[in-house]
């Protein structure tokens, strides 16, 4: 590259101090407006830079990539996810993409047991008895809920995050069993006393609670399909703080609907915020605005990855978080 500051485009408002740090290091365009960059603005940034900063909202197509320059040589991503890039198509026209992977891990299983305890333990219900003013008291059957220590949970992918699941939940009280592609090493597996399922009907018809920890792919579209979902128990619940697709959100509808599960805790949705209005209706439902990963520190550790990947770059080296399209 050249000794020239890199030109770098950011598509969306970012932490004051993940700002300032850039415009130290970079000729850095920002965003004053907190909203997803439209697609016209977002062809004519590509057209302009050489370092484009989208975020999982951007999508960054084959259609969108054909319209780059010869500037634009490396999108860095600030997220972990990469599902809006075609990493595959960016590599073809010579443009290198990286992410921001291991930042959420915390944070995300965090989110994961509050969702867990939200549903079980009635939480949202009790909290708008009190915000609309109708509690009388309290009375020995009121917000029944169940306690978690002792259940079995059935973490669904169990790769960083899933262990950090297992981790928290074990101090819990509960059993900690899942489903991976691969088992775990033992050296990882024992300490947290996770028992692995190769079967993942199996498991799920055995559990008390479902965590979905995996990413969305092609093999894992609506993982808990209909089928599967009918497989859970119907004192069961799920949670799913990682992509919306891996479960079948109109079948979980109906079962939720239907009594055949007993409650559902959910960060993320098959259609982003297009989601089954009759969702909303449930009590025993908890929805958040894909927040598993919304704390200052989560995001300002997202920046530096993104400032590290570009500054590497900018030196004459590889990206140290470079995403590959045989890893998308």
């Amino acid at each position: 590259m050249p000794s020239r500051r890199l030109s770098v485009i950011v598509t969306r408002r970012l932490p004051e101090p993940v700002e300032t740090r850039m415009k130290e290091l970079f000729d850095v365009e920002l965003r004053d407006d907190d909203t997803p960059m439209p697609r016209d603005m977002l062809a004519e940034a590509i057209r302009r830079a050489d370092v484009l900063v989208p975020t999982v909202v951007d999508k960054i197509d084959a259609a969108l990539l054909a319209q780059a320059g010869d500037r634009l040589k490396l999108v860095a991503q600030f997220g972990a996810g990469t599902d809006n890039l075609d990493v595959a198509t960016a590599r073809q026209r010579g443009i290198l993409v990286s992410n921001t992977p291991g930042v959420v891990t915390d944070d995300t299983a965090d989110m994961t047991i509050a969702l867990i305890l939200a549903v079980t333990r009635r939480i949202p219900e009790g909290l708008a008895a009190m915000q609309a003013g109708e509690w009388p008291g309290w009375a020995p059957t009121a917000f029944l809920g169940g306690r978690i220590a002792g259940r079995r949970l059935g973490i669904l992918g169990m790769g960083r995050i899933g262990q950090a699941v297992a981790r928290r939940a074990r101090a819990f009280g509960m059993q900690i069993h899942y489903h991976n592609r691969r088992r775990l090493r033992p050296e990882i597996e024992e300490p947290l006393e996770a028992t692995y399922w190769d079967s993942l009907d199996q498991m799920v018809s055995r559990m008390d609670v479902i965590s979905v920890n995996c990413p969305h792919t092609p093999s894992t579209f609506h993982l808990m399909n209909a089928r599967r979902l009918k497989l859970m128990k119907p004192s069961a619940v799920i949670v799913n703080t990682s992509r919306g697709e891996v479960i079948d959100e109109n079948a979980l509808t109906r079962g939720l609907r239907a009594g055949e599960i007993a409650g559902a805790g959910l960060d993320v949705y098959e259609h982003g915020r297009d989601i089954n209005p009759r969702l909303r209706e449930l009590s025993n439902v908890v929805l958040l605005p894909h927040m598993g990963s919304a704390t200052l520190e989560g995001r300002i550790e997202m920046g530096e990855k993104v400032i590290l990947n570009i500054k590497t770059f900018a030196d004459g080296h590889r990206p140290p978080d470079l995403v590959l399209p045989s890893a998308v």
